[in-house]
């Protein structure tokens, strides 16, 4: 009987243990009604922190440096009600917080507010509206966070934690106009009955000297395609600063980076200038969407007509406003990475509409090389196939091959910052910009975000609508003769995200095109990495901020092989 009794009692002790292990942390967080007496819907994050340099809501990265994170939904969060952080919540890189490990940590918490959509689809959607910071969670104006503070995690974990957010991100100001670079923001109303609400889109638009001395003259249009450009970058009128200090650049192992940079943006000035550096319209395009920090510029089944807006709303009004010519011929397109897939796919998809893409290692642009994954012949995108290995899949390595992250490390902490491909992250807005609208108005998944597992009906749907590759070589017998001379691909051959593999797929279609050959080029820069854009002989971290002008002379040999005879070839030759 004692030995019975005994081992009921040591039982009670080993679930209660369990119990308390199942549970052992408990973090309460709340908004004080001082800084909003409004119920919230968001994404609330809890982040902790072993590093005292920056806030925790700065350190969330998929690197090798990150640190924690924690993230829920919330609907109708008021001011005093306590969501609960226990081990059940999903965070990364530590899926749970029983797995955080002793010491001494900064927390904090952040609430990324959502705005209620009601699509023209029929469907009712929560998203993140930008506010003005190309849709950056951790600064976006309107989110609440607190103050960080420190914490000690011994062996029994965290209890009795209570988090209040009690301070609110600021607006953000608007750039203001100079003599050289204008802002410009129009309603769009495509998107705005896409959306069910006022949608706009902006850009930064550089003038050409002797804007104002020549009335006269009419001027091509580049337009160059990126992520969300707070102002017109890497242009600067005067001397790099003599009282700035050098920073070292990580990224680039370079010191005095910031010092370099304002001297290129002063060398363009200087450039831009010269008598004989033809003269051109260049813009920089605003069009952030309630997904990313930029809509990829094309049509999209979850994000709108934002192709059609940009091609047919904002561009005409551009050229009408600071005199552009307004024909295809005259509309050039380039960028690097997002917007080197831009600069093609606009290209692509409106082939008539522009005149020249310059796409720097663009993401994938052919999806049997989705990074390293096939999308139409693999099952998993976390795991290559083994019978008896459990092997990842990287998404992120250095110029010698060193990997830093993998996909399913960068895709958990992507559902982390948020569900339903609303972390604001790469391979969300690839899902918001490809997938078919699923049933919840929401993009429907490639592959489960937790296993990796990939759906063949979604890929079938990516491949007929935005597999590049695919598209050119389905429809070249339409596409090819107004594309003929049109497509430049530049691209590192050790790119951190893999992204030459895409780009050796497309240069063997585009090399074996006939009736017509496509009259283009395909270059790879040795051992360089991502945004390699085609210049041999400088070093990345030079070349990539030379976009607005290395490009120039192949545009004009394009221009004088290819503009109509009546085209108006002078008026903007002037000295």
């Amino acid at each position: 009987m004692k030995n019975r009794l005994f081992a009921f009692f040591c039982l009670l002790l080993l679930l209660n243990s369990c119990a308390k292990n199942e549970n052992s942390n408990q973090i309460v967080v709340s908004f004080s009604k001082e800084i909003s007496e409004n119920a919230i819907d968001g994404r609330l994050l809890l982040m902790l922190s072993t590093n005292d340099e920056k806030e925790p809501r700065f350190q969330i990265s998929g690197g090798l440096d990150t640190q924690l994170v924690f993230g829920m939904d919330v609907d109708g969060l008021k001011p005093g009600d306590e969501i609960v952080f226990n081990d059940s919540v999903f965070g990364f890189p530590y899926a749970s917080l029983k797995k955080v490990p002793p010491g001494e940590y900064n927390v904090q918490a952040l609430l990324h507010t959502y705005e209620t959509f009601n699509l023209s689809t029929g469907h009712t959607v929560k998203l993140p509206m930008d506010n003005g910071e190309g849709q950056q969670w951790n600064r976006s104006p309107g989110n609440l966070y607190s103050e960080p503070f420190k914490i000690t995690i011994d062996e029994n974990g965290i209890q009795n934690l209570s988090v209040t957010m009690d301070k609110v991100v600021p607006p953000i100001e608007e750039a203001e106009d100079t003599e050289w670079i204008k802002h410009i923001k129009i309603k769009s109303e495509k998107l705005s009955e896409f959306w069910g609400r006022d949608m706009y889109l902006g850009a930064h638009v550089l003038l050409p000297k002797g804007f104002e001395e020549h009335p006269e003259a009419k001027y091509p249009l580049m337009v160059f395609h990126g992520h969300f450009p707070n102002d017109f970058g890497g242009f600067r009128t005067s001397p790099p600063d003599p009282n700035t200090k050098p920073e070292y650049s990580a990224r680039f192992d370079v010191d005095g980076y910031n010092i370099i940079q304002q001297q290129e943006a002063y060398d363009f000035y200087k450039r831009w200038n010269e008598p004989d550096f033809p003269r051109f319209l260049i813009i920089e395009i605003q069009h952030p969407t309630p997904y990313y920090d930029d809509s990829y510029a094309v049509n999209s089944a979850s994000q709108g007509p934002y192709g059609d807006a940009i091609t047919h709303e904002l561009i005409p009004y551009i050229e009408k406003e600071f005199r552009g010519m307004g024909e295809g011929w005259s509309r050039f397109l380039y960028g690097g990475s997002t917007g080197g897939w831009e600069a093609l796919a606009v290209q692509v998809k409106y082939p008539e509409e522009y005149n020249g893409c310059f796409a720097a290692c663009p993401d994938p642009i052919d999806f049997r090389a989705y990074c390293l994954t096939n999308i139409y012949e693999d099952k998993n995108a976390y795991y290559y196939e083994s019978d008896h290995k459990k092997l990842e899949v990287p998404s992120h390595r250095d110029y010698l091959g060193h990997v830093q992250s993998t996909v399913r490390e960068s895709n958990h902490l992507e559902l982390v910052l948020g569900t339903k491909s609303r972390s604001g992250q790469q391979w969300d807005i690839w899902e918001a910009t490809y997938s078919p609208q699923g049933n919840d108005g929401y993009p429907e998944r490639i592959w489960d975000k937790m296993t990796g597992e990939i759906n063949p009906t979604v890929a079938e749907y990516w491949r007929e609508n935005f597999d590049l590759k695919h598209i050119l070589e389905r429809d070249w017998d339409k596409l090819g003769e107004d594309l003929k001379g049109k497509i430049h691909i530049y691209c590192g051959d050790m790119d951190n995200y893999y992204l030459n593999n895409a780009v050796y797929l497309m240069e063997d279609f585009l090399e074996n095109t006939t009736d017509p050959y496509y009259e283009g080029e395909v270059l790879y820069g040795d051992r360089a990495e991502h945004c390699w854009n085609g210049d041999p002989e400088l070093p990345n971290h030079i070349t990539r901020m030379r976009y607005n002008s290395m490009y120039v002379p192949k545009i004009m040999e394009r221009i004088a092989k290819s503009a109509p005879k009546d085209a108006d070839l002078t008026s903007w030759r002037y000295k």
